[in-house]
């Protein structure tokens, strides 16, 4: 596993990180989950992403009863606030981020996180009072660090613009090869910042693994195929799209890797992004995914790449 700085933060993390999105804390049963957790640490990961929506707290509380008596050194723990908690507890105004990573502190069973994210951008509370809140619990020692997921470049600037704001140190969109969005303002604009990326669904919800095969229907086994799951892939099962991503397969052969493994591999190719995200509901999956870490694309790969996927 290799290790790279997280923006202009003191955090060294993992190139292929572990996510708890849909997973852990229900979506995956607990004795898998708890197999992937460890078989992270035994491949080198040392980051793991959380947030208090997922599984409404499960997730939260999965991971700090999972990570009890792992010395707090060991990983570099992350989380997010934002979406509903309750009918009234969402948002980021100052009470919400005061209550919510309190609440979250509690779930993970530690003193602090290591970075605190908002979830979402929030249009109704004022952009001051949030960041505000951001740097008081930075100074307070709940969170070292702040971060952002899903942000406009509009409102990244109006963030970074605030005179005192505690500084954003990640931005955490969504990015893969059916996903090149953030590459066109999002990247440049951060990287300028000193904002480093942690990228989610960098395998596109699953679809660059290459289960999905043209004109035949999902496994029975896949997130496609689930009532609670599928509807996160709507527009990524297009036959041209998964034409495409069996393209991508006598590339990754040649070059002796996992379809997974190349689309991870493509992703951290940019300096931007310092880890890539994965969910795992087997730890076979985790090895896997942390082989990608290191792996280097020659220019006429890459050209082959694009090219496959149209």
């Amino acid at each position: 596993m290799r290790y790279r700085t997280l923006g202009d933060s003191e955090l060294t993390v993992s190139e292929v990180s572990l996510g708890s999105w849909l997973t852990y804390g229900g979506g995956v049963a607990r004795e898998q989950a708890e197999a992937c957790v460890r078989r992270a640490f035994e491949v080198g990961i040392n980051f793991i992403d959380t947030a208090n929506v997922y599984a409404q707290g499960g997730a939260e509380t999965f991971l700090g009863e999972a990570l009890r008596g792992v010395p707090r050194d060991r990983y570099v723990l992350a989380t997010k606030v934002f979406f509903p908690m309750s009918p009234g507890d969402r948002g980021l105004s100052a009470a919400q981020i005061k209550k919510q990573l309190d609440a979250s502190l509690r779930r993970l069973g530690v003193d602090h996180v290591d970075l605190y994210q908002c979830h979402r951008y929030d249009p109704e509370a004022p952009l001051e009072e949030t960041m505000a809140a951001l740097g008081e619990a930075v100074r307070q020692g709940k969170t070292r660090y702040v971060g952002f997921s899903e942000w406009s470049p509009a409102q990244i600037r109006a963030a970074l613009a605030i005179p005192g704001a505690a500084r954003f140190v990640s931005s955490q969109p969504q990015y893969s090869l059916l996903h090149r969005d953030p590459e066109k303002e999002v990247f440049p604009l951060c990287a300028r910042e000193g904002i480093g990326q942690i990228v989610w669904s960098p395998l596109g919800q699953g679809v660059l693994t290459g289960k999905y095969l043209p004109g035949a229907p999902p496994p029975a086994d896949s997130r496609a195929a689930s009532a609670a799951m599928g509807g996160f892939l709507q527009g990524r099962l297009d036959d041209r799209v998964l034409a495409g991503v069996q393209r991508l397969r006598p590339i990754a052969r040649e070059l002796g890797l996992t379809l997974p493994q190349l689309a991870l591999a493509w992703v951290l190719r940019r300096p931007e992004v310092a880890s890539a995200i994965v969910g795992a509901s087997r730890p076979e999956q985790v090895s896997e995914n942390a082989a990608a870490s290191g792996v280097t694309l020659a220019p006429e790969v890459l050209a082959r790449i694009e090219a496959a996927i149209g």
